[in-house]
């Protein structure tokens, strides 16, 4: 089932989340759920709260980035062709490598993009959907997703790593999107329509 996307300016999206476990009630469809609100909605990756839910989960694909690359594009990337992976109770253990910016938007910020500075790798302790731990490192623009949902579960939005004065820019056009001012081709639940 396509769940609605939240949108900039509902709480959800700046709360810290809370760690889960096995017994959390209707996980496994949640997952489902996730999977295919972030495929109707063309996203790259989706975390909890951008489904109203305050808990510490986020799904991402980045083969999907790669497969719609020129293979010269594809080749500059480390972690090409990318991963389909659950990410559960994630917290970050690490992060290394350069600083480099690349274009970020969001499904619950649409129609807005910025350029983001993010570390080159990050290691993360995660579950995955069988609760299996893992600690890992992801590089590339696996690394740079990740990162970005992570932020959904730490309460930050990708506009937070932006200037002050570019957000206070952007201060109408958010408001647009927190009071249902936008058209978009996917469902969206919006705090002050």
């Amino acid at each position: 089932m396509i769940l609605p996307i939240v949108a900039y300016g509902h709480p959800v999206l700046r709360k810290v989340t809370g760690d889960i476990d096995a017994d959390y009630p209707g996980l496994a469809k949640l997952i489902e759920d996730m999977w295919e609100t972030m495929y109707g909605s063309s996203g790259v990756g989706l975390a909890a709260p951008q489904v109203n839910k305050e808990i510490r989960l986020f799904v991402i694909d980045t083969e999907q980035m790669f497969n719609n690359m020129e293979e010269d594009e594809r080749k500059k990337y480390p972690d090409s062709p990318g991963l389909k992976q659950v990410f559960i109770n994630a917290h970050i253990a690490e992060l290394d490598g350069e600083e480099w910016a690349y274009n970020e938007g969001c499904l619950s910020i649409p129609k807005i993009r910025e350029d983001i500075t993010r570390h080159e790798t990050v290691t993360l302790d995660y579950e995955d959907e069988n609760f299996e731990h893992h600690t890992k490192t992801f590089s590339g623009l696996t690394a740079r997703v990740i990162l970005h949902e992570y932020d959904h579960i730490d309460g930050k939005l990708f506009i937070d790593h932006i200037s002050p004065l570019k957000r206070k820019l952007m201060k109408g056009k958010l408001d647009d999107i927190s009071k249902g001012k936008i058209s978009v081709d996917y469902k969206m639940l919006f705090p002050k329509k």
